[in-house]
């Protein structure tokens, strides 16, 4: 089995090769799901330039009556969750990645969906993140979210190695059809 540290620098090898423009057919795969599809509130994610761009997604979400809310890093290990209000409402934060300054969000219950980035995933619906365990900490905290792990085909692997602490997705989408 492969090492969690090895496997994240075999996938920064293997993103120098890849086009952004894969994003467009995953987003459709995403659309397609029935889980996302019916989904009233998401828990989605602002995407680093080396992420399924979902962005543009989420002004169209919100058009459709859905609430969506995003991730906002508040210190070494944890993160909030805050309601999107516009991409005038999103600023610079951790690690470069523009958070939400809309309301905090606290009610997990109503969270139907969460859709989760990840550098490496395998077809069990293993993730492997970035290392700092901010989704593991917090997935706990939504347990009847339905989760999907996003990412593109170069992403998925055979195997990522798991630990007791990280928690798996309910189905993983990497390309035109989920898996």
């Amino acid at each position: 089995m492969t090492s969690k540290k090895a496997l994240r620098q075999l996938i920064r090898l293997r993103k120098q090769e890849y086009s952004a423009a894969e994003s467009s057919a995953l987003i459709a795969a995403l659309q397609s799901n029935i889980h996302f599809a019916g989904a009233r509130t998401l828990l989605l994610y602002s995407a680093l330039p080396d992420e399924v761009q979902i962005n543009p997604l989420f002004d169209r979400l919100v058009a459709q009556g859905k609430t969506i809310l995003l991730p906002r890093v508040v210190s070494d290990t944890d993160m909030e969750l805050r309601l999107y209000t516009g991409a005038d409402s999103l600023q610079s934060g951790a690690f470069g990645i523009m958070e939400p300054t809309g309301p905090h969000f606290t009610d997990y219950d109503a969270i139907d969906v969460a859709v989760v980035p990840g550098v490496a995933f395998d077809a069990e619906g293993h993730r492997l993140g970035r290392g700092k365990g901010y989704y593991d900490r917090f997935l706990p905290l939504i347990p009847g979210a339905y989760k999907i792990g996003l990412c593109f085909p170069w992403q998925l692997v055979d195997d990522v190695p798991a630990d007791a602490h990280d928690i798996m997705m309910d189905c993983v989408i990497s390309q035109n059809a989920h898996q």
